[in-house]
């Protein structure tokens, strides 16, 4: 099947995309004429276009070893305070931020010890195995064609999920009883 120019998007065609006509009275504003990419951008489209299909789910895979083994290599769960890895913000000002114990509980879940895990981070342990379905469902359906269920995060399970992470990281900073019991 042929393209048509119409079926092109606006930054492939020779002209640019003109809006219908409109009355000569009508503001300027009213007429809309979509902007071009940028060069970068539209570098990106076509090394996209061009790349393998294999090429995504390795990089993930890639970047995915990378912190595996960054986390292997460190050991935050016997690092000082100061020694590498660090948080600056805990660093600097004593508060552990909703991120803090991340990867301490990416360290222990390596090593097998899920309660150690959970309490340096509890909803980082909660995802992982959501993540991870996700990235295998996604990698099999796109280098093999799987017909693996996808899982949907609606917008209202995203939402609770941030606000739960939200109080949580509230939750960890306070000074008094039970609350101590998060700070890590």
């Amino acid at each position: 099947m042929a393209l048509m120019s119409t079926d092109l998007p606006p930054w492939l065609e020779a002209q640019p995309l003109q809006g219908p006509p409109v009355p000569p009275d009508w503001p300027a504003y009213r007429f809309y004429t979509a902007p071009q990419p940028d060069r970068i951008t539209r570098f990106f489209d076509r090394l996209a276009t061009r790349s393998p299909i294999w090429l995504a789910p390795l990089a993930v895979l890639a970047c995915m070893g990378g912190a595996v083994g960054y986390t292997l290599v460190t050991d935050p769960a016997s690092a000082e305070a100061g020694a590498e890895p660090t948080c600056l913000l805990k660093y600097t000002t004593g508060f552990v931020c909703p991120g803090c114990g991340g990867t301490r509980a990416a360290w222990y879940l390596l090593h097998g010890d899920l309660p150690a895990a959970a309490r340096h981070h509890a909803l980082f342990v909660f995802a992982v195995p959501f993540l991870l379905y996700m990235y295998f469902a996604w990698a099999g359906r796109k280098l093999f064609r799987w017909r693996i269920p996808q899982l949907t995060v609606t917008p209202t399970a995203m939402i609770t999920f941030m606000a739960v992470w939200a109080v949580w990281s509230v939750l960890r900073n306070l000074p008094w009883a039970p609350f101590t019991a998060f700070y890590v």
